[in-house]
């Protein structure tokens, strides 16, 4: 547990690959506990999703802001596929 800081006991369903891979880092001493390497990846994601959410916010500043409701309701029009027309399948170079 951590010390300090306000924690609350939860349970959570891994898959069993996923849980042997977890106490296996923990024997191996690079994770403290089970939930300690839980914790730590629950951080981890949610450090990502604040930088992704930061750089989103940057580029959007950088461009003129969000979109506004014309030009979502313009990119709805062209990315529905018409009653009646086949969408043709992406096609992909690389």
């Amino acid at each position: 547990m951590v010390s300090g800081v306000a924690t609350r006991k939860v349970t959570i369903t891994l898959h069993d690959h996923q849980l042997a891979e977890i106490r296996k880092r923990v024997k191996a001493h690079e994770s403290a506990s089970v939930s300690g390497f839980v914790q730590r990846a629950v951080q981890k994601s949610l450090d990502s999703e604040a930088e992704f959410r930061a750089m989103i916010d940057e580029a959007l500043a950088a461009t003129g802001g969000p979109s506004t409701p014309k030009e979502r309701a313009w990119a709805r029009r062209m990315l529905t596929p018409r009653a009646g027309t086949k969408q043709p399948a992406p096609h992909f170079t690389s």
